[in-house]
Parts: structure tokens; C-alpha cells; sequence
């Protein structure tokens, strides 16, 4: 594991678990050295008539599930008696979770009333036997497992200083009705819709940094053209139909304008648009195909693969075209950049026989494998950097995967048929 909360380091030689005051207000439980915090989540207990044990595990598993990828926790479901008097008036008795070795606790309680659904959950420090976090939610019987989610993005937040992004979603591509066309689904494969219904060849979508709105490739008039709508709606607006090709498609940071390449001068090359497709500016001049542009989170730099030098590399370039210089020089065939949210590395994929992911520092230096089963391809970053989402073939389908930053803990999140590739993150839904 590469990463650590936030003090860990600072925290490497003590010998027992220590609870920690930071100067922001956070407040850090941190293993000795750097294990995993054991973590149980107990499903949530009813309130009033209505008892739903399915509904309380289904919460259950999703923060398990969740904080089990952050790399931080070892966290599993575990029975318990109800509180006899509510989360809010009963004491925990700490003893029995000291007993079985767990550092943190999650309990909860909820309340269905037909379709609305109240849900409050609360954090744990059992050494301490303190409470370290509440939070309370109101909505639909449909919004179960983004609560969870939000909560276990709240938990991240307390132990590790930053939120997770548990509660983004991943927007891809689907052959399972025969055409490929643009899904939606949460992080962890639930609540799958279908976006699009253009019944041809429809990819590479991009979702805006406010998560409103995607831009994608579709071939639903004959031609390779990109389109843009808002998440909430069916109209599917055109905003570059230029001779030729209209592909790989890329929302700057702070959502003005569009990276894309074109090829309606002869060649492919990597132009930018303002986001209602006006105002071409090509960057990249050469005789070779230039695509994939991945932008730096703070829109300064380009990444981009081009094959100028006979294969294809992945090179980065100023916002505006300049100082082009080669990142990779490893490998002879890096392809599908993705900068993560830090900026501090890029994610791609090369061709090692199959397509195997790395990641690599913007200086050029670390350039380490990340997977090696099957065949792996558009690696993309979470919100919080913490996590990777790529599409694989193994087991005999294409489908999505996740894994933690450093290639660890890789797994299927797709359980639709045909083939599932192209992922992108959406930013948190808060």
C-alpha cells in the first residue's frame, strides 16, 4: 500500500493505536505502522413498525465494500443486539468489539414510511470509547446506498483529512443491446441506467467537471461527430461535425472549453473548442495521428499519445500547443493518458502483447506496472485520487474494474452482458 492517512507516517513508531488532534479539527485514529484499521459495521437497526433486515445489510455491504477499497480499513458486516433505547440514548458497550480486536465501529438506525427513508449512522473509536462521527439522512427508500456512500465518505474524511468520492458514479460504454451505447452506473456497479439509444456505434464519453453533462462520439448521422448533453435529458446537442474524425473528446477543468482531436485537415490532430464547439485552436502540427488529450487538473498542460516518432508515445504539450516534450520511453506502444487529480501522475495503458496499465510521474520517472491479468485499457482517476477505473478482458468478457492507486485490490464492477469499456469517473454527487 503506497498511500497512508494524513500523520501515519508521524505515527510509525508508536506501538498501540493513537487518536490524534489535528490543528484543522480532524481527528485521526492510526494503526501502528501501517495496518489496516479493523473496522465493523453492524447493519442498521429499525426505528418504528416497519423491519426491513435486507434493506440494513444492503447498507451494510456498500460501506463495507467501500471503505475495504480506500486502503485504509479492513472492514467486514457484523451482527449485534439492537440498542435497546436508539443510537442516540443508549451506551455502547465497547468491550465486546475491544475483545474482537476492532479499532472503529459503525451503527446505525433507520426508518421507512412507505417510500421515505430517514437513516442515521455513527463512527466509532472503540479504544478511546468515544463517538466520532453522525450524520443524518432524508429521502426515498431508492436512496439507500447513496447514504452509504455519503457516510462512507464522511469516515474518510474524519480518519484521513479528505473526503472519498464513493459517492461519484462511472459513466461508460455497453454492447449489451447489441449496439454500443453510453450506461451509467454507481462506482461499485449498482443502479445501472442506459444513457443513449443512438443504435449504432456511440464512445469515448466525457463527463464536465460540474458532472451535469457529457460529450461523447457517435456515428448516428454516418460520421464520427461529437455530441454533447446534460445527464437529466435526451437531447443529444452537436458540437462538432467537422469533416472527418470528431473523437476522444476531453472537458477542460473548469469547463469553458474541449480538447478533441479532428482530422479535417488530412491528419489527426489535437485542437481545442469552446464548449458550444466554436472556435477551433489547433495545437499539435505534425504528419502523425495525435489523440487521447488528457488535461492537468489545473488546465495548464495537455497529455496526448501521437505516433510522430514511428509508435505511439504519450507526450505533453502547454494548453496553448507549446513545449511538447515525450513522457514515456518505455514500452513502443503507450496509449489512453488520464492525469490524476493530485497532477502529479498520469495513467495509461501499453501494449505488452494484451494492454497492461501504469503510472507514471510527469517528470517521467516511476513508471510502474499496475496490472497484469488480461488485457487493460482507459485507466481513469476517482475525484480523490485514490482509486482507478479501467476496463479489462479476462474470463473470457470485457468488462469494468476498479482498483486501488498502486494496482492492488482490482475488481469487477460491470455485471451487465456484452462489452464494457471507455469508463469515466463523475465527480462526487454531493
Amino acid at each position: 500500500m503506497r498511500f497512508l492517512p494524513r500523520l501515519a507516517l508521524l505515527l510509525l513508531l508508536c506501538c498501540s493505536l493513537a487518536t490524534v488532534a489535528c490543528a484543522d479539527g480532524v481527528v485521526e485514529v492510526t494503526a501502528p505502522g501501517n495496518r489496516l484499521l479493523k473496522l465493523a459495521v453492524v447493519p442498521a437497526q429499525p426505528q418504528g413498525a416497519t423491519v426491513q433486515p435486507d434493506l440494513a445489510n444492503e447498507m451494510a455491504d456498500a460501506q463495507v465494500f467501500d471503505l475495504n477499497m480506500s486502503g485504509l480499513f479492513a472492514a467486514e458486516r457484523r451482527d449485534a443486539a439492537p440498542l435497546p433505547q436508539g443510537l442516540g440514548l443508549s451506551v455502547i458497550d465497547y468491550i465486546p468489539w475491544l475483545t474482537a480486536g476492532y479499532d472503529l465501529l459503525i451503527r446505525g438506525e433507520y426508518e421507512l414510511r412507505g417510500d421515505e427513508l430517514t437513516v442515521e449512522f455513527r463512527l466509532f473509536d472503540v479504544l478511546n470509547k468515544k463517538q466520532l462521527l453522525v450524520k443524518r439522512y432524508l429521502g426515498k427508500r431508492s436512496d439507500l446506498r447513496r447514504f452509504s456512500h455519503a457516510f462512507s465518505d464522511e469516515v474518510l474524511g474524519v480518519m484521513a483529512g479528505a473526503k472519498g468520492a464513493f459517492t461519484s458514479r462511472v459513466v461508460y460504454v455497453s454492447s449489451q443491446t447489441g449496439h454500443k451505447e453510453i450506461y451509467i452506473m454507481d462506482w461499485d456497479g449498482f443502479n445501472t441506467r442506459q444513457i443513449t439509444r443512438n443504435n449504432t456505434i456511440t464512445i469515448s464519453p466525457d463527463v464536465s467537471p460540474d458532472g451535469r453533462e457529457i460529450i461523447f462520439t457517435s456515428y448516428k448521422r454516418g460520421n464520427p461527430d461529437l455530441y454533447k448533453r446534460a445527464l437529466s435529458s435526451s437531447v443529444e446537442v452537436p458540437i462538432s461535425t467537422r469533416r472527418g474524425l470528431n473523437i476522444t473528446g476531453a472537458w477542460s477543468p473548469d469547463g469553458s472549453k474541449i480538447a478533441l482531436s479532428l482530422s479535417k485537415d488530412g491528419n489527426t490532430e489535437i485542437y481545442t473548442i469552446n464548449r458550444d464547439g466554436s472556435a477551433p485552436n489547433r495545437l499539435t502540427v505534425s504528419h502523425s495521428a495525435n489523440v487521447s488529450p488528457s488535461w492537468s487538473p489545473d488546465g495548464s498542460k495537455i497529455a496526448f499519445v501521437s505516433d510522430r516518432l514511428g509508435r505511439p508515445q504519450i507526450f505533453i504539450m502547454d494548453a496553448d500547443g507549446g513545449n511538447v516534450r515525450r513522457l514515456t520511453t518505455n514500452g513502443s506502444y503507450n496509449v489512453n493518458p488520464s492525469w490524476s487529480p493530485k497532477g502529479d501522475k498520469i495513467a495509461y495503458a501499453r501494449m505488452m502483447g494484451g494492454f497492461q496499465i501504469f503510472t507514471i510521474n510527469t517528470d517521467g520517472s516511476d513508471d510502474t506496472q499496475l496490472t497484469s491479468e488480461g488485457s487493460n485499457e482507459r485507466p481513469r482517476w476517482s475525484p480523490d485520487g485514490r482509486l482507478i477505473v479501467f476496463s479489462s478482458q479476462r474470463n473470457g468478457g470485457q468488462a469494468i474494474y476498479v482498483m486501488r492507486a498502486d494496482g492492488s485490490g482490482q475488481t469487477k464492477v460491470s455485471h451487465t452482458g456484452g462489452q464494457n469499456i471507455h469508463p469515466v469517473w463523475t465527480p462526487r454527487w454531493e
